[in-house]
């Protein structure tokens, strides 16, 4: 009898992962960011990525960061963990957790705070020193939302699609 394979990835890399490539799908020039939620029982919920509202045209509205505040992407994108809660349709999320590759900003924190989910797994933190970044985790603490950075293994992992 044969035993199973050892080199399959942890729960943690793939759902991280599925994050990361769902911000592949971002048309945003500067950061692709993407979330995947997950049930407690490690089942994906619901999946998004940093963009702009259904019927508003990416080749219409600005990607710019900087300039009028019309002028710039800021005040249109929808971050993932927006969009990957709003894309969910199957009722309630409480009791999830949430991967996503840049550490969520004080808009979405609220949005993760009432929806119920319970842990935010994130890769990068470069915003850390910001007021939206330290709101967020202000909120996250007083509501009980655990979040931890994801470690990173350095395993690469490489397909042809």
């Amino acid at each position: 009898m044969s035993s199973k394979r050892k080199d399959y990835i942890s729960w943690d890399e793939y759902f991280m992962g599925v994050a990361i490539l769902s911000g592949m799908r971002s048309k945003d020039p500067n950061s692709q960011v993407g979330c995947c939620i997950v049930s407690q029982d490690n089942k994906i919920l619901s999946m998004g990525y940093n963009g702009f509202p259904k019927g508003c045209s990416d080749d219409e509205f600005p990607w710019d960061r900087e300039g009028d505040p019309l002028d710039t992407k800021y005040v249109y994108v929808a971050h993932s963990e927006l969009n990957a809660i709003l894309n969910y349709s199957g009722g309630s999320l409480a009791g999830a957790k949430l991967y996503v590759s840049l550490f969520p900003c004080n808009e979405c924190a609220k949005a993760i705070i009432q929806c119920g989910i319970k842990e935010v797994i994130y890769d990068s933190d470069k915003y850390a020193d910001t007021p939206a970044t330290k709101a967020s985790k202000r909120m996250m603490d007083a509501s009980g939302v655990k979040y931890r950075q994801y470690e990173r293994t350095g395993r690469e992992i490489k397909f042809t699609i």
